[in-house]
């Protein structure tokens, strides 16, 4: 019997990246995979990934940006389509132009506060009901070193990513009492496109690749974790930025 067997978990970000990755490993594990992310073909290449290691997965797109209502329902939807809810994993991410802080623009801004630190709220606000009713509620956010520090032209994206790591932090305090384990993951410095568009000169060859830290933040999911409110960190990671596309 595999750990995960009959578990239902959601995962964003899942087109490709550490989302992706993440979802095949869980799969892997015997979870039945709710993918979201805001690209259908994308999802896809994921679907079929999970298919090859003998999983199942539900695709949902979905754009953190536009489509906040339905993303207000995904907790409802899935209770209704399968009953239970035993796993969130989000791992979708934005990062907005690198720009000195003087010069956002509003519609980055407001990007990038939907994605990296609202959509948090969102999935905590819908997803908790079905965690506490589970008999073993996991939640894992991904995080990034750039919370703890700051550097320059990051700092749309790092003050976005420290409002999601102190709502999950703070959420994490508030569930303490129960069943359910919610940690921040950091996975360091991971080959990702989205890295690629930071330092497009970088050789990615020489960084880990997302199945490499997948199965640590798939780790944080199994019922006997025992880690709660903690910022696990996966690799030898400097700057991270290597969260998964919306």
């Amino acid at each position: 019997m595999l750990p995960l067997d009959g578990a239902i978990a959601l995962v964003t970000g899942a087109s490709r990246g550490i989302g992706a990755a993440v979802a095949v490993e869980l799969a892997r594990l015997g979870a039945h995979c709710v993918l979201t992310a805001r690209t259908q073909g994308g999802l896809e290449e994921t679907d079929a990934a999970i298919r090859a290691v003998g999983g199942q997965a539900t695709l949902l797109p979905l754009d953190l940006i536009e489509g906040a209502a339905d993303l207000d329902m995904l907790g409802p939807s899935i209770i209704e389509r399968f009953g239970r809810l035993d796993i969130l994993v989000h791992a979708a991410g934005v990062l907005p132009k690198l720009t000195p802080v003087a010069h956002i623009l509003p519609g980055d801004f407001a990007a990038s506060v939907a994605v990296n630190f609202s959509a948090a709220w969102r999935l905590i606000r819908t997803c908790e009901p079905p965690l506490r009713a589970a008999p073993a509620g996991r939640a894992v956010f991904l995080t990034d070193a750039r919370v703890a520090e700051p550097s320059a032209y990051f700092g749309l994206y790092s003050a976005a990513k420290a409002g999601q790591a102190h709502l999950v932090q703070a959420w994490a305090a508030e569930v303490a009492g129960t069943p359910i384990r919610v940690n921040l993951a950091d996975p360091g410095a991971v080959g990702t496109r989205l890295r690629r568009s930071a330092w497009p000169g970088e050789n990615q060859a020489a960084l880990a690749a997302p199945a490499d830290v997948a199965p640590a933040i798939a780790a944080l999911c199994l019922p006997g974790e025992v880690r709660h409110g903690q910022v696990v960190r996966i690799g030898s990671g400097d700057d991270g930025c290597a969260i998964a596309p919306t």
